[in-house]
């Protein structure tokens, strides 16, 4: 089937042009898709980075996550604590700082992960608590607000250092990241695809 357009010009929507349409269409969701998965794999290999540059540094900020059910760390913030732990024990930096609003169970992420690096032996008196954020934006700007320092080293998932250090170096003048990895695979492949949506809003919002 031919139609006529105004201009008089013909234009093809029988059913071999919809079927055109249709495999231009897939193909471009299909590449899109690839996309997708390739920036989320280099999201997630390129924030693996064990220690950061020599300091010094001021401050570690442990970047909050998710509870379980019991208002107990989940996996992904028990790795941040460990190393943000680990980092404070080799003198990485005198201050420890969590952070995190209220979650599951009615317990803040920063008071569960300040609780759990006391058992791994940071003292009561090197950390520090923000209780209010919920998303990596307040994350950076709350910690700003109640710690004086300028050089931080954050901690958090390998996917999500990348965009957590752009948006950290809008409020302090040196950051550095160390990012942890998840041994759940399908966890960890759901987060970087998330987190690559996330870099995008933050990227078309400016707030990176």
């Amino acid at each position: 089937m031919v139609a006529v357009t105004n201009a008089g010009a013909p234009s093809i929507v029988g059913p071999a042009g919809r079927r055109r349409w249709a495999r231009r269409l897939a193909a471009l969701a299909m590449v899109l898709a690839l996309a997708w998965c390739l920036a989320a794999l280099v999201l997630d290999r390129r924030g693996r980075i064990d220690a950061p540059p020599p300091g010094p540094w001021q401050a570690i900020v442990v970047l909050g996550c998710g509870l379980d059910d019991d208002g107990q760390p989940s996996w992904a913030l028990r790795a941040r604590v460990h190393a943000a732990a680990q980092l404070w024990a080799a003198g990485v930096a005198p201050r420890l700082v969590t952070t995190g609003g209220v979650g599951r169970g009615g317990v803040s992420e920063a008071d569960a992960a300040a609780s759990l690096a006391r058992s791994l032996g940071v003292p009561d008196e090197a950390i520090t608590i923000e209780r209010t954020s919920t998303s990596t934006e307040e994350n950076a700007s709350r910690a700003a607000a109640i710690v004086d320092v300028d050089d931080v080293v954050i901690v958090s998932d390998a996917y999500h250092v990348t965009r957590a250090r752009l948006v950290f170096l809008r409020h302090f003048e040196r950051v550095a990241a160390v990012g942890t990895v998840n041994p759940h695979a399908a966890t960890r492949t759901w987060g970087a695809l998330r987190e690559v949506a996330a870099l995008v809003a933050y990227a078309v919002t400016g707030r990176l």
